[in-house]
């Protein structure tokens, strides 16, 4: 009885640390660097945090107290209250999105190893033809290893992505540190609105769905709501303050990213090697070598690969496992002696393996790709954000059907002005995020989430026809 109690017992700032490591990037600070002017990138993502993060994050908490006992998941809330088509749906959606993500790592795997083994941005030069054949043959490998089971990479992948999120906050310290300890010529700010205020102009709102695409995924949390202490009082409190913690680290890392990156004249490969530039500089600046960009490209090779194998096998696992045969053909369930979905896998492989290949016949620079694949997932990824309001709007209609320990705001019509607001930016950023001056990129935006998510009402009807 103790240890249950125990388990309860999760403090506020306990669940605020556990947010900010499963939602935040030092890749979102160089995204937003890159395509918002800089310094300019501050006020964006002030905006961001305050109108879209804080009440996105307390609508997850009250779904999940609502929900405790349905696992969290999205399709699971869907399930409880609409219907069980639109839970496949959900479900669906929460799956096939990743293809895309599952497609920009083996080019993630490629440039951190390139870094490790040259220390420069020779990367960015590659012939695109021979990075998508490294790129393919190193996806179909991670397909083979997850087809063998996962095992160890859960532990592999925490490890990594634990000394990212360490190394991303040293770096910030350490950039602005620098100039007092080490004496390092740094580029001046200068401290005016002139410098921070960015122009909302078309460009501002095309680019929206990168900074919603970095600030989501929060849903993750949500099954931590009722074994807090208070969740009626501590939850808010966490999510306040992980909006607080993820605002200061956006705020002072793009201020560090500033002190080394001239705000008017941005690498056009900061998207490809930024991150990498900033610490070999930094190495510089302590007179340390490329012991920083090396640690860093070590680790994020090891995060990169093992976070594309479990891609391939958890997101699966989620929809198959409480899947119904009404919706999902039955061959897609069979297993091998490892557990694994066989046939799931072949499916993403030939998935994965069409948007890997596909991009490369109009894309000629590696700079171009990275750049689309950010853009490509800030327009699919956030697709499954869409759920989650409209769990939301259709909780609070059902009023007090549903109890919940934690309530974000406990006034119907407020509730679903906020599920409608969330959903209405999520949707205006994903449409707008499709937009590209270049015709086979605006086609690739276009193509990609409308057969991915179109594939998803084809499944119930070749499920059908197995039955017959």
């Amino acid at each position: 009885m103790s240890n249950q109690q125990s388990e309860k017992k999760i403090l506020w700032y306990s669940l605020a640390f556990m947010a900010f490591s499963t939602v935040w990037g030092f890749g979102n600070v160089i995204n937003g660097f890159s395509e918002y002017g800089g310094l300019k990138a501050i006020v964006a993502w002030a905006l961001v945090f305050a109108l879209y993060f804080v009440p996105y994050a307390l609508m997850v908490g009250e779904l999940g107290s609502a929900f405790k006992d349905a696992g969290g998941g999205v399709s699971s809330w869907i399930l409880k209250t609409i219907s069980p088509r639109m839970a496949y749906l959900a479900g669906w959606t929460y799956w096939i999105v990743h293809m895309p993500y599952i497609s920009q790592k083996p080019n993630a795997s490629v440039i951190a190893t390139s870094w490790v083994i040259f220390r420069d941005a020779r990367i960015s030069q590659m012939n695109i033809r021979v990075l998508t054949l490294i790129c393919l043959v190193l996806f179909l490998f991670a397909v083979w290893v997850a087809s063998r089971g996962i095992g160890v990479l859960k532990k592999l992948t925490s490890l990594a992505g634990s000394t990212m999120f360490i190394m991303s906050l040293l770096f910030i310290v350490m950039m602005i540190a620098a100039p007092s300890i080490t004496g390092a010529n740094v580029l001046d700010i200068e401290w005016s609105v002139d410098t921070f205020m960015p122009t909302f102009d078309s460009k501002f709102f095309l680019n929206l769905s990168i900074l919603i695409f970095a600030v989501g995924g929060c849903e993750k949390i949500s099954p931590y709501v009722n074994k807090m202490k208070d969740p009626s009082r501590d939850f808010s409190k966490g999510m306040i303050s992980l909006a607080v913690m993820v605002t200061i680290c956006a705020v002072l890392g793009t201020i560090a990213l500033g002190m080394m990156f001239d705000s008017n004249n941005i690498p056009e490969d900061l998207m490809t090697n930024g991150a990498y530039y900033a610490f070999q500089t930094l190495g510089e600046y302590y007179h340390v070598g490329d012991f920083f960009v090396v640690i860093y490209a070590i680790t994020n090779l090891i995060g990169q690969f093992a976070v594309m194998i479990l891609s391939i096998d958890a997101p699966l696992r989620m929809l198959l496992d409480s899947a119904d045969e009404t919706y999902i053909p039955k061959a897609l369930f069979k297993q091998n002696k490892y557990g694994t979905y066989t046939n799931g896998h072949k499916l993403v492989m030939v998935i994965v393996s069409i948007l890997i290949v596909v991009p490369a016949i109009g894309i000629e620079s590696v700079d171009v790709l990275v750049k689309w694949l950010v853009k490509v997932n800030s327009v699919c990824m956030p697709l499954r954000y869409l759920w989650v309001f409209a769990a939301y709007i259709a909780l609070k209609k059902a009023g007090e059907r549903f109890h919940a320990e934690y309530r974000f705001v406990k006034n119907k019509t407020l509730g679903i002005v906020f599920g409608g607001w969330c959903f209405l930016v999520t949707a205006a950023a994903c449409i707008m995020g499709i937009y590209s001056e270049d015709t086979f990129q605006l086609v690739l935006n276009i193509v990609t989430p409308f057969v991915l998510i179109g594939l998803g009402f084809i499944m119930p009807v070749i499920a059908k026809r197995s039955k017959v």
